[in-house]
């Protein structure tokens, strides 16, 4: 037999899905994207600064950078982890000190980090509201379903 998540166990019929934060989704999202820019990144800081830097040295601060950016998501819907994707996105741009382009390619992930997070959370917020609002009106009206016309 298949083991059951705690979610599945607590499931009974007619319980409300609970809603996905949309802010964690626009989080990982901008993380993966950014762990493949890094990806890339690492390999053409390698064709070009190979003599300048150790390639252990370039080829591990790539790999590490893009496993920690793939690794917080996991953290997303945590407090902490909002404060680990700052802490990255500070990392991406310091990876500009080898790589320059990397700095713009840092601010601009970056800004599309804070447009994730501010959007994310604004998108949350409102999503709450509505849910209370039609639980509310659920309990205000026992006899009708929302969009059903009264008869």
């Amino acid at each position: 037999m298949a083991r059951m998540t705690k979610a599945q166990r607590e499931w009974r019929p007619g319980m409300p899905k609970k809603r996905r934060s949309v802010k964690v989704l626009f989080g990982s999202t901008v993380l993966l994207l950014e762990a493949f820019a890094v990806l890339f990144g690492t390999l053409v800081s390698f064709g070009l600064h190979r003599d300048e830097y150790p390639t252990a040295l370039l080829l591990a601060g790539g790999g590490l950078l893009s496993a920690a950016l793939i690794g917080a998501c996991a953290f997303l819907s945590r407090p902490v982890g909002i404060k680990v994707g700052w802490f990255l996105q500070v990392l991406i741009v310091a990876t500009g000190f080898v790589e320059p382009m990397m700095f713009v390619v840092g601010v601009l992930f970056g800004a599309a980090w804070w447009y994730a997070m501010s959007t994310g959370s604004r998108l949350d917020r409102e999503n709450k509201e509505r849910d209370d609002a039609e639980s509310q009106w659920a309990s205000e009206h026992p006899d009708e379903s929302p969009g059903q016309q009264p008869s």
